[in-house]
């Protein structure tokens, strides 16, 4: 094992990374107040709901995600089983132990928080991608003792959340997977085999539902249904319009007064259009590209290939998740109900992020010259 995952050798983590995390938290609890409190006064009379349950959720991210930025690589790679394990039971649970909740099983809930099963199963098919492929090395390269077993399991967590059922992310799960596959140096060849077999497959899931089926025809023809599939996308790109060049000003949307549905959840990008403009929005983009690419440096730098995997495959989690997310509030991409990092409502999504950015600044800090700017500091 390489010394460079050893907790003892560490320098000082990425902090242009870490004050764009604190940004992009403080950031998202201003917008879910500001696009939430017309639904929290109605549902709950109160305006604070929820952006005082998001507060909770954020500070134990945080809380998290320092634990996590301390605790060693190494630990992660031998642990990554009996995360797999977890994660699987957890998925198999929520499918025969939780409510329905408007078609779907994804939730169930402890001590009155809830939980989403599907966001844990990001990380822990991260971490054991990475450690096993690079437990495997050139093996991988070896189709029947290689990749076969690797995406046997990748199968089956796709397979428990495309149950519950959660298209949206069934997409981040795979591209986390491929990404982490092609830099984990598997054979091209049979990545091509294999992505021509499973073409057919995903054909058939996107267009064997009709509530799929409504839900692409929305995204190219909206106009043809404008109060029915079409009214959401319709709404967003009104509050893009309303918005303009410098935004109506932070409060003032229009499109969250119960014209636009999931206003501080799936399409909080639209809110974020409308009250701050083009401006806004262009500038939140800036972050977030920032943002994977300081990621994507402390991966490259890390010189190990368990830090290298596992840093792209949370960066590659967190980029999906942002394209999903704003492409369907532009009309760019169909709605796969995907929430937008960091910023949409959602305890578990946020949760996870910090977790996960945590381990992105600890493979920051395990890089070699930044150890080496410490040392000489001594």
């Amino acid at each position: 094992m390489s010394d460079r995952l050893n907790h003892k050798t560490r320098g000082r983590p990425d902090f242009l990374l870490l004050f764009m995390t604190f940004f992009l938290v403080g950031f998202g609890l201003m917008m879910i107040f500001s696009a939430s409190y017309p639904v929290a006064i109605a549902k709950y009379n109160t305006p604070w709901h929820y952006v005082m349950k998001q507060s909770v959720s954020a500070s134990i991210g945080l809380f998290v995600m320092f634990t996590c930025m301390s605790v060693p690589l190494t630990r992660w790679k031998k642990a990554s089983p009996v995360l797999l394990l977890i994660s699987l039971w957890m998925l198999a649970f929520v499918l025969i132990g939780s409510g329905n909740i408007n078609g779907a099983k994804r939730w169930f809930t402890v001590a009155g928080f809830t939980l989403q099963p599907s966001e844990f199963s990001k990380l822990t098919l991260i971490v054991y991608l990475s450690a096993i492929i690079s437990k495997k090395g050139k093996q991988i390269r070896d189709f029947r003792r290689g990749l076969m077993p690797v995406m046997t399991v990748v199968g089956l967590i796709l397979l428990l959340v495309l149950k519950q059922p959660d298209f949206g992310t069934v997409l981040i799960l795979s591209g986390i997977a491929v990404t982490i596959l092609l830099v984990g140096d598997v054979d091209l060849r049979h990545m091509f085999l294999l992505g021509t077999a499973l073409i057919p497959v995903f054909l058939y899931l996107a267009f064997s539902k009709s509530y799929r089926l409504q839900r692409i025809h929305s995204f190219l023809s909206p106009m043809d249904d404008p109060k029915g599939s079409g009214y959401q996308l319709i709404q967003s790109l009104d509050a893009f319009k309303h918005g303009g060049l410098s935004g109506t000003g932070i409060g003032h949307s229009i499109q969250k007064l119960f014209y636009l549905p999931e206003a501080h959840t799936d399409f909080i990008f639209a809110v974020i259009g409308e009250e701050l403009g083009f401006i806004g929005t262009s500038l939140l983009i800036i972050v977030f590209f920032l943002f994977i690419w300081r990621g994507f440096t402390a991966a490259i730098r890390s010189g190990d290939p368990f830090a290298f995997m596992f840093g792209i495959g949370i960066v590659t989690m967190i980029f999906v998740q942002f394209l999903l997310n704003v492409g369907a509030a532009i009309g760019a991409l169909p709605i796969t109900g995907v929430p937008l990092p960091f910023i949409s409502y959602g305890g578990s999504s946020l949760i996870l992020c910090l977790a996960s950015t945590g381990i992105l600044l600890n493979i920051s800090r395990s890089n070699p010259k930044r150890r080496q700017e410490r040392n000489s500091t001594k």
